[in-house]
């Protein structure tokens, strides 16, 4: 791939210039259009064939979901929905990631958003992510092949027996890129008497968890909450991380909670899976089942080589069903996963394990 072509849809004249101007600065990346709204960009991509495209949520004519939504029918294309800070701007969000956008972008202040430069890094990295993703919609792959086949890619079944003795407290989870796709894919799944509680650090800003929590409770058979200091932990009930905070482990065996640290980032996100892990390893040890899904970067294999290290039992999520095939490769090549499952039998094989050995 000789560089990211991305195609930047804004209904203001002024974003479109702040969007394009970060992303120009980025080598390998390239902005070869700029669209005002979505009858424009449907035109644009079927001119020019974007390699990635980032959609605003709020224009006339075609808004951002009506666009995705034609996107993922007529030309699937990895898509970086950039959304407002606000109640409904995260619920629209949370429905485009479950259409088939890769990820999405916060705009600091508003629809205009003078200060879009904060986010600056975040934009680059996710487009330059999004260029290699698969598309988590069934049957819509999309149309650039810019990831290496899965058969290049190392498949493996159980790679090591779990530990003797391991008697699982708590189920742990770490997710990023692709993630709020594929913890619904897990988490509904789960049966209504699943039972350990399950706490979950998915890469998202302040502002989103709140909808996605609520999203995944209402289609899920488990319960699912955004995470609060205090928050009691219980069987069958799911724990999201709030955005912009690291979610820790307090209490002992049998009186589990949470509290939340507003730390600096680690490895540039927060919540940080480490930071989360590394809480669980100090309260129960190895008595614990860690999950890492799809996402970019290296997140979560430190805190996850401590708990491997107790006695925990990892799951990974396997190349073919990642959106990004990073945050697992890291734990499979640091060898600390036990698993590495494609994402639709992780639920099934989560849920006997954690019965087998309580």
């Amino acid at each position: 791939m000789k560089g990211i072509k991305v195609l930047v849809v804004d209904d203001s004249s002024f974003m479109r210039k702040v969007l394009g101007d970060i992303l120009e600065e980025t080598p390998g990346i390239t902005v070869i259009a700029k669209a005002r709204d979505g009858v424009d960009a449907l035109d644009k991509i079927d001119r020019d064939r974007p390699d990635v495209v980032t959609l605003d949520v709020e224009m006339p004519r075609k808004n951002g979901l009506e666009t995705l939504k034609e996107i993922m029918d007529r030309f699937p294309t990895p898509v970086i929905m950039v959304s407002s800070l606000t109640k409904e701007g995260a619920s629209i969000t949370m429905q485009a990631l479950a259409l088939g956008a890769v990820d999405f972008v916060a705009k600091p202040s508003g629809t205009i958003s003078l200060d879009m430069r904060d986010v600056g890094e975040e934009l680059k990295q996710k487009v330059l992510g999004a260029a290699f993703a698969r598309s988590a919609v069934p049957g819509k792959p999309f149309l650039k092949k810019t990831v290496p086949p899965v058969s290049s890619l190392k498949r493996q079944a159980t790679v090591k027996p779990p530990v003797p003795g391991i008697h699982p407290e708590l189920v742990c989870i770490a997710s990023s890129t692709g993630g709020p796709q594929a913890l619904q894919r897990l988490l509904t799944a789960l049966p209504s008497d699943f039972p350990l509680p399950i706490i979950v650090a998915q890469h998202m800003p302040r502002g989103f968890t709140a909808s996605f929590a609520t999203r995944l409770n209402d289609l899920s058979s488990i319960d699912v909450v955004e995470g609060q200091e205090g928050t009691i932990l219980r069987p069958g009930l799911a724990v999201i991380a709030p955005g912009g905070y690291h979610m820790i482990l307090k209490g002992g065996s049998g009186s589990l909670s949470l509290g939340l640290s507003d730390a600096p980032p680690v490895l540039s996100v927060k919540p940080s899976a480490n930071v989360m892990f590394l809480s669980v390893a100090e309260i129960l040890g190895g008595n614990v089942v860690a999950v890492i899904l799809t996402g970019m970067g290296i997140d979560g294999t430190d805190g996850a080589q401590t708990l491997s290290s107790m006695g925990a039992y990892v799951f990974g999520e396997s190349p073919e069903t990642c959106v990004v095939y990073g945050m697992p490769r890291a734990a499979m090549e640091a060898g600390v996963v036990n698993e590495q499952l494609p994402l639709h039998k992780i639920a099934p094989a989560l849920d006997r394990f954690v019965r087998e050995n309580r």
